[in-house]
């Protein structure tokens, strides 16, 4: 198997589970890598933008996502098999060939402007990330909280990349109506984990940059330590928390690892790679959280763990975050002042 490839988090390109055949990058005679793939944009056709959700799992009912695929690379992603479904690998496919739905704020309008839409808290976004690198060249993302922010919609973001603070301008409209709540994922405070685990994310103190430059202009952040990677980045969990506190995060949680379907062997690889003499410590510690599997898929299981060591993860969370003040109750959004947008169209009467 081909060695690591600098900037992306897959070192090869796995068959899709759906098809006999699959795409498989050449590798380098001279250096022993995949030759690098360049990312690809390819256009999404989808007529609808509002994901609806209804697993028990997840906290929210409706989302946005205006990427498919992730061009930040993080090996651990729980995301990479829905590429699958769209004739392409969990592997590099994911990170390398970004589909995007360039009519997405368009669309969204639309949906918003129905008076059958009920206003309640949207995500952006339930899959991807929403501020991955090309979101700086192309705004879809920023198009879409336009919208938002026009007609005072609630709004979550759930983002790893400090791209996030070009978008106070907006965000300060709807934290004005507490209409607004930005999840910034942190995994490590470690930029040598981070630099391969996550390559193409910004960097740690840049995220906690971007928590102080949010909290500043009165948009309240949520931290989530996410994913907590046992036996390698759970000795971080303090110190994520009191910097998330000193950069003014009024709350935190955090979620444990999962590798679903072919996320498990690219992770693996990964630790092969990267940390050899911590993939046994890291594998079974996962396993002794999940009743000893690597993962479990189960509606209601997938994000429970289990076991004494669950229960210190637990009771460490707790304790912190009390000493820290990171316990803010997480407040509904509101959405008494959600005013219909304009959708272009003029009424026949």
């Amino acid at each position: 198997m081909a060695k690591p490839l600098h900037g992306r988090g897959s070192a090869h390109n796995p068959k899709n589970r759906f098809r006999d055949t699959h795409l498989q990058y050449d590798v380098d005679e001279e250096t022993g890598t995949l030759q690098k793939p360049k990312t690809q944009l390819l256009k999404d056709h989808t007529s609808g933008i509002i994901s609806r959700n209804n697993s028990p799992d997840i906290g929210f009912d409706v989302s946005v996502n205006p990427y498919r695929g992730c061009e930040h690379g993080c090996v651990y992603c729980y995301a990479r098999p829905t590429h699958e479904f769209l004739g392409m690998s969990a592997g590099l496919d994911f990170e390398s060939k970004i589909v995007v739905k360039y009519d997405a704020p368009d669309l969204l309008r639309k949906e918003l402007a129905k008076t059958s839409w009920k206003p309640q808290t949207l995500v952006m976004s339930g899959v991807t990330d929403p501020y991955q690198p090309i979101e700086k060249k192309l705004k879809i993302t920023r198009g879409c909280i336009e919208v938002l922010a026009e007609c005072f919609h609630p709004l979550v973001i759930i983002t790893k990349n400090y791209l996030v603070t070009r978008d106070i301008d907006l965000l300060s409209k709807l934290a004005e109506k507490n209409a607004v709540r930005v999840v910034l994922s942190i995994t490590s405070l470690d930029p040598s984990i981070t630099e391969t685990m996550e390559p193409r994310t910004s960097r740690p103190q840049k995220r906690l940059k971007a928590v102080r430059e949010l909290t500043a202009a009165g948009i309240p952040v949520h931290v989530n330590i996410a994913p907590v990677i046992p036996g390698l980045t759970d000795d971080e969990i303090v110190p994520i928390m009191e910097a998330a506190a000193e950069a003014g995060a009024t709350s935190v949680s955090l979620v444990n690892l999962r590798l679903p379907l072919g996320v498990k062997d690219l992770f693996i690889k990964w630790l092969e790679d990267h940390h050899p003499n911590r993939k046994e410590k890291v594998l079974n510690r996962v396993k002794s959280l999940k009743n000893g599997k690597l993962n479990r898929s189960e509606f209601g299981e997938r994000f429970r763990v289990e076991g004494p060591y669950g229960e210190q993860l637990r009771q460490l969370l707790k304790i912190h975050a009390k000493r820290l003040g990171l316990q803010a109750d997480r407040i509904p959004l509101r959405t008494k002042y959600f005013k219909r947008p304009e959708n272009g169209q003029l009424n026949l009467f």
